[in-house]
């Protein structure tokens, strides 16, 4: 599997397209902002996307989903329980600034375990609820995407409607850190670590 990173918009929220090398077959990950920049890359990659899939609702990873829908055709993947986010923005919390984002709705709802497929690749969905009810992330290839539950030395914010510290912190530990510590950590914002980098030094998840 290859991916790109693409930080978008104002929140310089990290979108990734992820793909089969062989059959360029791809996923765009959380397209929060610039969606015509996002389909410059694609086009540039001469990617065939397969699915949009949104770690969760939160309007900064889904603000591009309408646009990048109506040009690609292709289905729109997200938690089940972050599902009425997309088309609500007072859920998705759009509703507070001068554009609300409402997205397509989902025709893809995602639970632990699911596995995502594209050309010879896959990603495991695993559920890390606590930043979003909802909130998944994606693991394979030795790389996990995990939107805002986790970050270089930081976690994910818990004080938004629908947010829990301490489920946020079980699936950090229970889920994310019980993956090889070599595992490259992608996230929703800012730099990349490693799951072992973490595991270490992280003051979040010392004790």
């Amino acid at each position: 599997m290859e991916y790109k990173i693409l930080p978008v918009g104002s929140m310089g929220t990290n979108c990734y397209l992820a793909w089969c090398p062989e059959s360029k077959e791809a996923l765009v990950i959380d397209p929060g902002f610039e969606p015509q920049r996002i389909l410059q890359e694609i086009e540039a990659l001469d990617l065939k996307v397969k699915y949009i899939i949104n770690t969760h609702g939160h309007m900064d990873h889904i603000g591009g989903n309408g646009e990048l829908h109506a040009a690609l055709q292709v289905p729109i993947a997200i938690g089940r329980e972050d599902a009425g986010m997309l088309t609500d923005p007072a859920k998705n919390l759009s509703s507070m600034m001068r554009h609300p984002v409402s997205s397509p709705a989902p025709t893809h709802l995602l639970a632990d375990g699911d596995a995502i497929a594209f050309g010879n690749c896959s990603l495991q969905v695993l559920a890390t609820p606590g930043h979003t009810p909802g909130g998944i992330s994606l693991y394979g290839h030795g790389v996990l995407f995990c939107g805002d539950t986790l970050f270089k030395q930081s976690i994910g914010r818990s004080d938004l409607p629908g947010g829990n510290h301490q489920q946020l912190i079980a699936s950090i530990k229970t889920k994310l850190l019980a993956l090889p510590g070599e595992t490259v950590v992608l996230t929703g914002h800012g730099p990349g670590s490693t799951l072992a980098a973490e595991a270490a030094t992280n003051p979040w998840l010392q004790g």
